[in-house]
């Protein structure tokens, strides 16, 4: 088998390979004679049907398939004798296939980039310091007895803003042919003032009492929230079912105490510092690892393998379905432009995939690996987040084939605090 490979790019190649006319022509003999062995023409018993006959009456089908397999195989072995790389399945291209010739094809397809990480003994990293104001305490407070509050139903005085209305409500859609579509709900409880309310409902719902009921018209944003409302004109008939006002506990030492193990409130305040101290230096760590990651970025200037970053997009999108799926929304019927999202992201993705080359041939260079124990305690982590058993939770990860992903992912990490163990640091 004869190969030629030149490269077409930074992390680009182009493989033209020619396979032996006496191989084509044994592959060509073989589906043949398990063609007659199947097959059912007219005038001839199975199995009993010339062999040129087969091969007239079968040939593209024959030639097609003879092509394929060898094709295939044929990848397979230049790859491993030009030991390449592929980041991605090979794109084929210029088949040619007969009998008596060579069977000739061109595969196109891309590999990593040779990176050069220049100095990596000496990075100089920025962190911000990490500061705990009073008024971050006040606001963490404040959510808790948000939280903590109860409703009572208002009395002696109409709707008001902060109140909490329930609405039996009737909606009815126009279409865009004067139509009408309809649909009833019972119990929908509405902040009066809260951001995420429809447009006119605080003016409308002010005022009102229990049993009242009214009749109003609104047009949706076009970028509404909620997609099949988005641009339509909606009128709604609604009567009020309930109407309530949150009532809030004072903040005191009774109000720790009933939070959990706190002796008085400056006991909660404490725990609520040391937490709020705990989550900014995390967030310092990961502006740090941030900085790094940018500037291991820079450092490669050619350009990196298409699959990757559209790999990395992949993920991305992956994760916010996930997220999405957890808090209950069906991700094909959220109002998001996935193809904006993915390209918003296209930037950001490649540097992701520039740093993560550098710090793959960091710990290539440093024989940086990630052994079974890294795994088992990833895994163990990562069952405890999710609530699994740690057997679960690797049976899964072996079922989706993501353990040398996994391994990939540690050794990077590991890739990263050798790095960062030996940069600068300047807090500012």
């Amino acid at each position: 088998m004869k190969t030629e490979v030149m490269d077409v790019g930074a992390c680009r190649k182009q493989m033209t390979v020619e396979i032996p006319a006496d191989r084509v022509d044994r592959a060509i003999d073989r589906l043949s004679n398990r063609y007659r062995r199947t097959a059912k023409l007219q005038g001839f018993r199975p199995g009993k049907a010339p062999a040129k006959v087969i091969r007239t009456r079968f040939r593209d089908q024959i030639l097609r398939e003879v092509a394929e397999d060898l094709v295939r195989e044929a990848v397979d072995e230049a790859i491993d004798n030009e030991e390449i790389q592929p980041v991605a399945t090979p794109e084929i291209r210029d088949v040619e296939v007969d009998e008596g010739k060579p069977l000739t094809f061109t595969a196109l397809f891309e590999t990593l980039p040779a990176i050069d990480p220049g100095d990596y003994t000496a990075f100089t990293l920025r962190q911000s310091p990490v500061n705990v104001e009073g008024e971050a305490i006040d606001q963490a407070i404040e959510r808790l007895r948000q939280r903590a509050g109860r409703l009572e139903p208002v009395e002696g005085r109409v709707a008001a803003r902060g109140d909490i209305v329930t609405l039996d409500l009737d909606r009815r859609l126009a279409d865009s042919k004067g139509g009408k579509g309809s649909e009833h709900l019972d119990g929908v409880r509405i902040e009066i003032g809260s951001d995420v309310n429809p447009p006119r409902f605080d003016a409308e719902l002010t005022g009102l009492s229990v049993d009242d009921a009214r009749s109003f018209t609104v047009t949706h944003a076009e970028n509404d929230a909620v997609e099949r409302l988005a641009g339509r004109e909606v009128t709604y008939d609604i009567k009020v079912t309930a109407l309530n006002q949150p009532v809030l506990p004072d903040v005191d030492d009774a109000f720790a105490q009933g939070l959990g193990d706190f002796a008085d409130l400056a006991a909660l305040r404490t725990r609520i510092e040391e937490d709020l101290k705990a989550a900014a230096e995390q967030d310092a760590r990961q502006e740090v690892r941030g900085d790094l990651l940018r500037q291991l970025a820079n450092r490669v200037t050619v350009d990196v393998p298409t699959a990757l970053v559209e790999r990395e997009l992949d993920r991305r999108i992956e994760q916010v379905v996930q997220r999405m799926a957890a808090e209950g929304v069906d991700p094909r019927k959220a109002p998001v432009d996935w193809q904006g999202f993915r390209e918003q992201q296209r930037p950001s993705a490649t540097d992701a995939v520039r740093s993560t080359l550098v710090l793959d041939e960091i710990a290539r260079r440093e024989s940086i690996e990630a052994n079974d124990d890294d795994v088992t305690r990833e895994i163990d982590r990562q069952a405890k987040l999710s609530g699994r058993t740690p057997a679960a939770a690797r049976a899964l990860l072996e079922k989706q084939g993501g353990k040398a992903r996994l391994q990939s992912g540690l050794r990077r990490e590991k890739a990263v605090e050798f790095l960062m163990s030996r940069a600068t640091i300047i807090h500012a």
